[in-house]
């Protein structure tokens, strides 16, 4: 799934990333309908847990290796789901969510990616991002928040932060959940005829659709300028909600996989304190 959802961009791939060529409803790979999706998911559990575990024991051995996950998608796309069903996979204890809101005034007195640093995941962590710091980026392009040679910098910038965060061990897996333009309005209108759903809706995110167009061209140039060797984005089909669920599971299993993270040779002598256990 890596090579198959991986962003490809520079002079070999045309250079330019157009989001009209990937369908939010394709099925790349994988799972072609719910039921076996979701199985193909729960199967999943398992490997990923034991892989987590790994991963903090190595830690406590001085592995300074982690993951980082970045979730970036629309509204409706599934951010919160994806944490719900996917990191639910995973032992809450070795995990640290952030969900990025818009900077408060202390936030705005230093640079934008400082709020983002301190939110790192420690080694042997695996760390979430609901959104990030491509909102400065993003929201930032699409209403006009900086100036074009500053969000010209911020690419740079958040390049060099991502390269530097891959030197110190952390594996970067930034994915972008692609729903449908027409399914955004599904998810929209469902929230609206129930009740219990409201607390999600907010009004605003209608007029957020009438620049649809504006933000899916911020979305391809921040594919095309930040997707990178050390941090590269992924381009996950997000209108089924099971496949989604499942794409980013086997995402995330394969970069773990290939860490491979090892418990720790015990630093003590097993047998002794077996002797000792027994005689007591």
């Amino acid at each position: 799934m890596r090579e198959l959802l991986r962003v490809r961009t520079g002079a070999r791939h045309g250079g330019r990333v157009d989001l009209g060529a990937y369908a939010s409803s394709a099925i790349p790979a994988g799972p072609t309908d719910k039921r076996a999706g979701q199985a193909a998911a729960a199967g999943l559990a398992g490997p990923l847990a034991d892989l987590q575990e790994r991963l903090y024991a190595a830690s406590t051995a001085g592995d300074r290796r982690r993951l980082l996950l970045v979730l970036q998608g629309m509204d409706t796309s599934g951010k919160g789901g994806t944490v719900k069903h996917v990191i639910g996979l995973f032992n809450p204890s070795g995990c640290r969510i952030t969900a990025f809101k818009a900077p408060t005034p202390e936030e705005k007195e230093h640079p934008f990616l400082w709020r983002v640093g301190k939110a790192v995941p420690r080694p042997g962590e695996i760390g979430i991002f609901d959104r990030s710091h491509y909102e400065d980026v993003l929201i930032a392009r699409v209403r006009a928040l900086a100036p074009p040679e500053v969000l010209e910098r911020r690419y740079g910038e958040i390049n060099a932060f991502e390269h530097s965060l891959a030197e110190e061990g952390v594996t970067v897996v930034k994915v972008l959940l692609h729903v449908g333009f027409e399914e955004q309005r599904e998810r929209l209108l469902r929230r609206l005829d129930r009740p219990d759903k409201h607390w999600k809706f907010d009004p605003a995110d209608i007029e957020e659709r009438r620049s649809w167009q504006a933000y899916q061209e911020a979305y391809e140039r921040v594919l095309e300028r930040c997707s990178t060797e050390a941090a590269p984005w992924y381009v996950v089909p997000a209108d089924r909600k099971w496949y989604r669920n499942w794409a980013v599971s086997r995402l995330l299993l394969e970069h773990l996989e290939e860490l491979d993270p090892r418990y720790p040779p015990a630093r003590f002598d097993v047998e002794a304190c077996r002797a000792r256990l027994m005689d007591g």
